[in-house]
């Protein structure tokens, strides 16, 4: 299963519809948070066909717009600080902070744990988890980027945006 990952949109929507011509064939989108405004979810669920399983960040300012968006896009999930999921036979945890995400992967309990917040691009094992930080699609603080994950592999590739 090939599943997209991304985070910290901050409303750059330009950005963002590059990437999600870029993402056209994955299966499901995971986000970390921030995409700041509720708009920003909807472009979002409207360039993915498969399901979006998204969580909140810091500079998601109306989280009840964001679930009512969610819920009218019909295939996003707002999971609000947190999600467990799986998702190609894989189990995988997403939030929006890295020291939260650092503790679940050393847990050992999930294959993928997934953060954003520091915009930092990051892939490490830890243990037998794999934690990832697929950097910013915003592009203010150097490159904008999202990973592809093959759940089969349990590998990430990194994709520029431009």
């Amino acid at each position: 299963m090939q599943i997209a990952i991304c985070s910290d949109i901050h409303d750059n929507i330009w950005k963002l519809e590059t990437a999600l011509q870029m993402m056209r064939d994955v299966e499901a989108l995971i986000f970390c948070g921030d995409f700041c405004a509720p708009f920003t979810l909807t472009q979002l669920a409207e360039g993915i066909n498969g399901p979006v399983h998204a969580v909140l960040g810091n500079n998601d300012g109306d989280p009840r717009l964001l679930l009512a968006m969610a819920q009218k896009a019909g295939n996003a999930t707002l999971h609000g600080q947190f999600a467990e999921l799986e998702l190609g036979g894989r189990r995988i945890a997403v939030n929006h902070y890295p020291e939260i995400a650092r503790g679940l992967a050393a847990s050992g309990q999930y294959d993928v744990v997934c953060y954003g917040h520091d915009h930092t691009l990051h892939e490490e094992r830890v243990g037998e988890t794999l934690l990832v930080n697929p950097g910013e699609i915003m592009g203010r603080f150097g490159r904008s980027t999202f990973m592809l994950l093959d759940t089969d592999t349990l590998t990430v590739t990194v994709h520029d945006v431009e």
